[in-house]
């Protein structure tokens, strides 16, 4: 007899920066499809680190807007434009973002707490925290103190926390999934990897990851049952 070597969930990996604003709405619109799909408690969903600006300075005084014209080289205005276009498209999914309020923040020291979240099974509720933190609450996702109180709101040890933050313990695993982006040749986020076989790439539409959902998880089953 064939011992069944394959995991007792299937696997649903997610490349996404905390900063990226399309991470979050393919994230909800994610969310909506397997909901909807009915195989949600099939799933084992992993987050994985990236980063969109890795030398971005956490930088509390200027506008998103003023660093959309400064980084992509477009006037203040079209960076407006940009970014209200943006929240249009937010709101259509129920999210509500508030650029205005938004802290220009490098997300490697939340990217560190998503993982230890992820060791304790809250990644995945941790990392709706942090992008409702950044978009929709005004916070400095790059603060120690606003960090540790998201892990503490979630369960996580402060003593951990506080170790995760100041340290290097997770700093590895951070910098292991930016590499692997890199060697899958990952380009942009959010990139969602179904089973390590089937593959999207943006904030889709909710139609597009129900049937990546479906096909993926049949073949998982159909392999599950033959072993």
């Amino acid at each position: 007899m064939i011992k069944n070597t394959l995991a007792k969930k299937m696997s649903i990996e997610i490349w996404s920066d905390i900063m990226c604003p399309f991470c979050y709405i393919g994230k909800k619109r994610f969310e909506t499809a397997l909901q909807q799909s009915g195989h949600s408690e099939n799933i084992e969903i992993t987050w994985r680190s990236f980063q969109l600006n890795p030398f971005q300075k956490t930088e509390p005084g200027k506008s998103i807007n003023q660093y959309l014209s400064e980084h992509k080289g477009i006037s203040l205005h079209e960076a407006e434009s940009m970014n209200q276009y943006v929240t249009k498209m937010a709101l259509d999914e129920d999210l509500i973002f508030d650029f205005s309020k938004s802290v220009l923040a490098n997300s490697f020291n939340a990217h560190k707490v998503s993982h230890l979240a992820k060791k304790y099974n809250v990644q995945h509720s941790i990392e709706e925290a942090l992008f409702k933190a950044y978009f929709t609450d005004g916070k400095n996702i790059d603060d120690r103190n606003c960090l540790i109180q998201i892990g503490l709101e979630h369960g996580l040890n402060k003593e951990e926390l506080e170790d995760c933050i100041d340290n290097e313990t997770y700093s590895g695993a951070v910098s292991s999934d930016i590499e692997e982006a890199k060697n899958l040749r990952i380009s942009g986020v959010p990139f969602f990897l179904f089973n390590r076989k089937y593959a999207i790439s943006g904030a889709r539409e909710i139609e597009v990851f129900k049937q990546a959902l479906d096909v993926s998880m049949s073949e998982w089953q159909a392999m599950s049952e033959t072993l």
